[in-house]
C-alpha cells in the first residue's frame, strides 16, 4: 500500500446540503444529456429528420462556445456530448437512413460502457471524472482509498447500466417504429438512469459518511 493509499484525510469533508448538490448539478445534466435529444426529436417531429440532427448539433456546440466565450473549462459531460452528436449526425446525414441515426449512438453507448468497465481498475476510472463535473471535491478527497473504492465500485455499475441501456435500445430499434422507438427508448432509459443515479447518490452519501467516522477517531 502507498504512502498516498495509507495517509487519512487531514479534515472531513461535508457534503453540501441536497439542494446545493441539485443547483450544481442539474445545468450540467440538463445541458449535455437532456436537452440534445429533446431538440433532435421536436425537430423530427415537427419538421423532418434533417432539421432534428442540425437542431441537435447546433445546441451542443452552441453551448459548448458559450463556455468557452466565457473562458470556462467544458466539463466531461459536455465533451462526451459533442463527440456522440457529431458522430450520429454525419452518419445519419450521409445515409439519410432514421433507422441508422439511432444505431450510432447505442453502439456509443455500448463503448461508454466497456470505457466505465475497463477504466474501473485504474487510478483514474471514468466514473471520478464525472462525478467530479457534477459535484466539487478536494483533491485529498478524491484520493483517499474509500474514495478510490467508489469510483471503482461506480465504474463498475454505471458499465453495467450503460450495457442495459444499449441492449434495451438496440432491441427496441429493430422491433418498433421511429416514433414508438423515441417514446418507448426514451421512458425505458429514463428509469433506467434515474434508479442508478439514486443508487450512486445513496453510495456517494454512505462513502463520505465513513470518512466523517474516520476523521473524528
Amino acid at each position: 500500500m502507498s504512502v498516498l493509499e495509507a495517509a487519512p484525510i487531514a479534515a472531513p469533508f461535508t457534503m453540501p446540503p441536497l439542494p446545493a448538490l441539485v443547483r450544481h448539478a442539474i445545468p450540467r445534466v440538463v445541458e449535455s444529456m437532456i436537452m440534445p435529444p429533446v431538440v433532435t426529436y421536436a425537430g423530427i417531429f415537427l419538421f423532418d429528420l434533417s432539421a432534428g440532427l442540425i437542431a441537435g448539433l447546433l445546441w451542443v456546440f452552441g453551448c459548448a462556445l458559450w463556455r468557452l466565450s466565457r473562458r470556462a473549462v467544458l466539463p466531461g459531460l459536455v465533451i462526451l456530448a459533442m463527440a456522440a452528436i457529431t458522430a450520429r449526425t454525419a452518419f445519419a446525414l450521409v445515409t439519410g437512413n432514421s433507422v441508422f441515426y439511432f444505431l450510432p449512438p447505442i453502439a456509443g453507448v455500448f463503448c461508454v460502457a466497456l470505457v466505465f468497465l475497463f477504466s474501473a481498475p485504474t487510478r483514474r476510472p471514468l466514473a471520478r471524472r464525472v462525478a467530479c463535473d457534477l459535484v466539487p471535491m478536494p483533491a485529498r478527497v478524491q484520493e483517499h482509498p474509500a474514495m478510490r473504492r467508489f469510483f471503482r465500485r461506480q465504474s463498475l455499475m454505471w458499465g453495467c447500466v450503460q450495457l442495459g441501456n444499449a441492449s434495451l435500445s438496440a432491441w427496441v430499434l429493430f422491433h418498433e417504429s421511429v416514433q414508438g422507438f423515441l417514446l418507448l427508448r426514451t421512458s425505458a432509459v429514463a428509469v433506467l438512469l434515474s434508479l442508478a443515479a439514486l443508487a450512486a447518490l445513496l453510495d456517494f452519501r454512505r462513502t463520505l459518511s465513513a470518512l466523517r467516522v474516520e476523521a473524528e477517531l
